[in-house]
């Protein structure tokens, strides 16, 4: 069993919060954030540490700084007009950002709009940061279409997308168009978007004379050259693949597709996969044959790695899966951990991926929020550290917590905050640890070196700010020398 040292020592010179944990392990939910309409998603832009982005269904998309915990006063996005807020399904489903953000500022939407009566439209716009640093709010007015298709209903729209960090194109999952038994036959059908995972290219354009589709397809796509087939489909045989996500350390896909009355899965594609998986629906559910419209296993099937009863009572069971993410946080113990759930009832599970013969485990009673309550998860999100987030339906942001330290985390609340660096300069100085307190060398210590002190030395891929056992030398260092310096 592991334990931390000297924690007596460190507490002296006024590190008392550094407490000693026998084992990492989830502890609980932090709610960080509340009084949002209706979420769908929670994300974070490349290169920006402290700012989250919050999806509304309703076509908005605020934030809030995560250091603070305070909602921005203006509204990063809004194209309520655009999208299509009936309810249901649909709605501003989906949110991701160009990986060269702090360049270009491109950033992309996934929603649904309603053309006239009887039509409804699944459609992916770009929008444009000008200055993606420290611009509040972007114009409606950058919008530029990647690509439009038809719904059959207005249900099963997929609606989530996300750049691969392997090859550093777009995915898009749509849902198989709607209604039950996939009554069009769109997932199994290749000449269709519907009932897919798409990939596609958005830093070229293959149809220049087109102002809709404004996209470019891979080289190396499954479908590109096959007669009767969509060269932008990457994987097939989706219902409603609703919350997906890319373990950012492998660039492994997890799906997570939303059943319909018999199974929910979760399906996996490794990141050196070709593509041109066929996920089975509507031939199966989960890893059975679909009632009433099922059959055998079809060509290119892969079942999923872990399925469970729809409609199911009990800890194991549910009614709409919600897809998660690999846990990449600053806990290593917890590193790889698989987290996803349900939205009805609602339940929170979790398993290790690489051990094939584990056990989802049922971790609702260790994720107690510290304030208000998860009702309906309906995502889940990642921050630029990688701490993990789960969406309530009902307006609220909560950050899943372990009782890991951080690098840099003194007070042990889960974030490397200005009153980390106090405690860090109080106890360091600029010496001993061969740290710089003046980080930006104007001559003064005080907040503003805060924010390069987190970057270079807390951030991850940063220097690293000493754990428990290197600050024990410094400590000694220090004690053999002077007081250490305040801010």
């Amino acid at each position: 069993m592991k334990t931390r040292r000297s924690c007596a020592l460190l507490a002296a010179v006024g590190l008392a919060a550094l407490a000693c944990a026998a084992r990492a392990e989830v502890v609980g939910l932090s709610r960080v954030a509340s009084g949002f309409v209706s979420p769908t998603f929670v994300t974070h832009a490349p290169g920006d540490p402290d700012r989250l982005f919050v999806v509304e269904q309703r076509g908005t998309i605020r934030t809030f700084d995560r250091t603070t915990g305070q909602l921005s006063p203006q509204t990063f996005l809004d194209i309520r007009g655009l999208v299509d807020d009936a309810g249901g399904e649909q709605g501003l489903l989906g949110l991701a950002f160009h990986p060269d953000f702090q360049t270009n500022g491109h950033f992309y939407v996934n929603y649904t709009r309603d053309p006239g009566p009887g039509l409804d439209r699944t459609r992916i716009d770009r929008f444009t940061v000008v200055n993606p640093a420290t611009d509040t709010v972007v114009s409606s007015g950058t919008r530029n279409s990647v690509l439009e298709f038809d719904q059959d209903f207005s249900n099963h729209n997929g609606g989530w997308l996300g750049f691969s960090p392997v090859d550093d194109y777009l995915y898009i999952s749509t849902g198989d168009g709607g209604s039950g038994n996939d009554p069009n036959n769109r997932a199994q059908s290749l000449n269709q978007r519907l009932g897919k995972m798409l990939r596609v290219d958005v830093d070229g354009d293959d149809f220049p004379a087109d102002t809709v589709e404004n996209y470019a397809v891979p080289a190396t796509n499954p479908f590109l050259g096959t007669s009767g087939a969509l060269p932008e489909i990457w994987a097939y045989g989706l219902r409603n693949p609703w919350r997906n996500s890319f373990d950012r350390d492998t660039g492994d896909l997890w799906i997570g597709d939303v059943g319909q009355g018999a199974r929910e899965e979760i399906n996996f594609q490794a990141a050196d996969s070709d593509g041109g998986e066929n996920y089975g629906w509507r031939l199966r559910e989960g890893d059975i044959q679909t009632p009433s419209v099922g059959g055998p296993e079809p060509l290119d099937y892969v079942g999923p790695v872990y399925d469970y009863v729809s409609n199911g009572a009990g800890q194991f069971g549910g009614n709409s899966t919600v897809g998660g993410y690999v846990y990449r946080g600053p806990d290593p113990e917890v590193d790889g951990t698989y987290f996803f759930g349900d939205s009805y009832p609602r339940q929170l599970w979790t398993f290790d991926p690489s051990d094939p013969d584990g056990t989802v485990q049922n971790v609702e009673s260790l994720l107690t929020p510290n304030a208000g309550s998860v009702n309906t998860p309906v995502a889940f999100g990642e921050d630029l550290d990688g701490n993990l987030y789960i969406v309530d339906r009902d307006g609220e942001i909560f950050r899943i917590e372990t009782d890991a330290l951080r690098a840099g985390d003194y007070d042990g609340d889960g974030d490397v905050t200005l009153a980390d660096y106090d405690a860090w300069v109080q106890a360091f100085g600029d010496q001993g640890s061969g740290l710089l307190a003046d980080g930006n060398a104007n001559g003064v210590v005080d907040a503003a070196d805060f924010t390069v002190w987190r970057d270079q030395y807390a951030a991850p891929g940063g220097v690293g700010v000493p754990e428990p056992s290197s600050l024990l030398l410094a400590v000694v260092a220090l004690a053999a020398t002077r007081r250490p310096k305040r801010v």
